[in-house]
C-alpha cells in the first residue's frame, strides 16, 4: 500500500471520476482508493473478444472497481456520458492508460482539467506506447510525467516528473511496473496540491518533442536482417504484445528471450543458424552480429528454455532462409 503526507482537503474535493483501461492503470486506481479518494466513477473501454476462443473478457481496472462496489462506465463515444459525468460534480478527473482521446467537451467539466499520469518525461514520447519505444531506442533514461490533459495528444503543461535510469535489459513488463508505482508515488504527492490550486503546471517546450505510434501486431515479426542489438531490443519491448515471432525452418515460434554476441567467424548469410551441441545454444545470423536465443515458445506450446527446445525440436531446424 503506498500512502503519502496530504495537504489538507475535504471529502468533497477528494472526489474524482477514473479514466484508465490496461493493467497498468490499476495500481493508480487501488492507490487512490487506499489513500481515502472518493471514485465517483471508474470510465473504461468495452468488454472485449480475446484469445483464440474469443472470451468476452473484461478490463482490469472495470475488475478492480467491481470489486469495490465503484460504479463502471464503458461508454463506445464518450460524448454519450456528458451529462452523466456533469451530474456527479467530481472537481477532477485522473487518467492513466484509457486508451482514447478524451474530447474537451469532457475535460473542461473538471475545475483543473483532467489530470494524467503518463509513462515518460514529456515532450518526449508523446504516444501511446512509451514505455516500449524507450526500450526499442535503448535509451538510459525514462520516466514518469504527471500533466494536465489538454486536445492535442499529450501535449498539456507538467505538474511534475520523476526519472528513472535504465540498465539495458529491462523488458516491458518489469519497466511498466517499476514506472506504475513511481508514477503513483509522484501523483499522491502532488493531486493535494492540484486539487487546492497551490500548484501551476509548467508548459512543454513543443520544439523538444518526440512521438511514439501505436504498436501493431506485424510489429513483432522479426526482420533478420535488423542488428542483432535491435532485435534485442525488440523482444524486450514487445514482451507483453505483440510478442516477437518469427518462423525457424517449418516451426512458427515467439522470441522470449536472447542476447547479442559478436563473432568474427559470424556467417554472411542472414537467418543462418548456428546449433552448438556441447552447450547446447542457437545462434542466428542477423544483419549485423549473431542473436543467441535463450527461450522460444513454439506457437501452441508452452514457453521453454532453448536447451528443452532443441533437445525436441533440433531436426526441424534449417535457415529462415
Amino acid at each position: 500500500m503506498i500512502h503519502t503526507s496530504q495537504t489538507a482537503i475535504s471529502s468533497k474535493t477528494k472526489s474524482i471520476v477514473f479514466f484508465g483501461t490496461e493493467e497498468f492503470s490499476c495500481l493508480t486506481l487501488a492507490a487512490l482508493i487506499e489513500n481515502g479518494y472518493t471514485i465517483a466513477a471508474v470510465v473504461t473501454k468495452p468488454d472485449s473478444k480475446q484469445g483464440r476462443g474469443q472470451k468476452i473478457t473484461k478490463p482490469h481496472v472495470k475488475l478492480l472497481a467491481e470489486a469495490h462496489g465503484i460504479p463502471v462506465w464503458q461508454p463506445a463515444k464518450l460524448t454519450d456520458i456528458t451529462k452523466d459525468v456533469r451530474a456527479l460534480d467530481s472537481p477532477a478527473g485522473v487518467l492513466v492508460s484509457y486508451g482514447k482521446i478524451i474530447p474537451q467537451s469532457i475535460i473542461e467539466l473538471f475545475t483543473p482539467g483532467i489530470i494524467n499520469v503518463h509513462p515518460s518525461l514529456l515532450p518526449h514520447y508523446r504516444g501511446p506506447s512509451p514505455i516500449e519505444t524507450a526500450i526499442l531506442n535503448g535509451d538510459q533514461e525514462t520516466g514518469v510525467s504527471i500533466m494536465q490533459l489538454s486536445a492535442a495528444m499529450d501535449a498539456g503543461p507538467v505538474y511534475a516528473q520523476t526519472s528513472h535510469q535504465l540498465q539495458g535489459d529491462e523488458a516491458s513488463e518489469e519497466l511498466y511496473k517499476t514506472l506504475g508505482k513511481q508514477g503513483v508515488t509522484l501523483l499522491l504527492e502532488v493531486l493535494p496540491n492540484i486539487l487546492t490550486d497551490t500548484i501551476a503546471p509548467q508548459p512543454q517546450d513543443d520544439t523538444q518533442a518526440t512521438y511514439c505510434q501505436l504498436i501493431k501486431k506485424t510489429d513483432g515479426v522479426i526482420d533478420w536482417t535488423s542488428p542483432a542489438r535491435s532485435i534485442e531490443r525488440q523482444i524486450r519491448a514487445y514482451q507483453e504484445w505483440p510478442k516477437s515471432r518469427t518462423q525457424l525452418g517449418s516451426i512458427d515460434m515467439i522470441i522470449s528471450a536472447a542476447h547479442v554476441v559478436q563473432s568474427a567467424g559470424q556467417s554472411p548469410i542472414v537467418g543462418s543458424l548456428t546449433i552448438d551441441p556441447s552447450v547446447p545454444s542457437l545462434s542466428v545470423q542477423t544483419g549485423s552480429g549473431q542473436l543467441v536465443l535463450d527461450a522460444v515458445k513454439p506457437i501452441g506450446k508452452k514457453e521453454m528454455p532453448i536447451q528443452a527446445f532443441l533437445s525436441g525440436y533440433a531436426s526441424q531446424l534449417k535457415s529462415t532462409q
